[in-house]
């Protein structure tokens, strides 16, 4: 289970996205101002960091830069209010990596939290096996018995969310907002769709599969 660190003097906002992570699958650590912020960072090493860009005290730009000279990379997404000064080259000069103006929707937050997570991942070869499938993380490779298969980008991000997900029952809204993300508005049809041609390509029998399996009335369990 992943940390994401929340610092924000916003009570309301801090617990509404706290929750919202919990309910996601993550560990919410939440601070409520940045020092208090700061070292739970530098303690807890979380997997990635929500910041307020305007806080009393220590701002939320003094912490990201603080993080980065103390030679912390964690993930850094600023939480800015409409009317603040932010830019790209703010941005790279304090150390972080995306922001996000408020007030802003519980999909694309989410969906820019994975996407960080995922483009900071470490850079290791890392490989996933389930039964007789093997995913080569690293290079986005997927075979089974030894012969490499071909998945669309679709199918293959929701593999990953699945093997990332083991044994625990994913609605299709949220394998929607996790795979697809907030832009593209897909309906839950899709999910079904892909989770099909899954076990076509992967379930030795498609027609009684033992991996991807139906949560009727909720969504898929996946069972490596």
């Amino acid at each position: 289970m992943q940390t994401v660190l929340v610092i924000d003097d916003d009570a309301s906002l801090r617990d509404t996205i706290g929750l919202l992570l919990e309910k996601e699958g993550f560990r919410p650590v939440l601070a409520e101002d940045g020092k208090q912020g700061f070292r739970q960072a530098l303690t807890l090493k979380p997997a990635l960091i929500l910041v307020d860009l305007r806080m009393p005290g220590m701002t939320g730009v003094e912490v990201c830069q603080q993080l980065r000279a103390a030679g912390m990379k964690t993930p850094l997404i600023v939480l800015s209010a409409i009317g603040d000064e932010i830019d790209k080259v703010l941005l790279l000069e304090i150390g972080a990596d995306d922001y996000m103006v408020k007030p802003f929707g519980t999909r694309e937050l989410l969906a820019r939290i994975r996407a960080l997570l995922r483009r900071t991942a470490p850079g290791d070869t890392k490989v996933l096996t389930f039964a007789d499938v093997e995913v080569d993380v690293t290079r986005r490779i997927v075979s089974r018995h030894g012969d490499e298969l071909k998945l669309t980008r679709a199918e293959y991000n929701l593999l990953t969310y699945f093997l990332q997900n083991p044994d625990r029952a994913l609605s299709r809204d949220m394998i929607l907002n996790s795979v697809w993300g907030y832009e593209s508005f897909p309906n839950t049809r899709t999910v079904d769709a892909h989770v099909v041609r899954l076990r076509q390509k992967l379930e030795p029998d498609a027609g009684s599969p033992r991996h991807f399996l139906t949560v009727h009335g909720v969504g898929y369990r996946f069972l490596p």
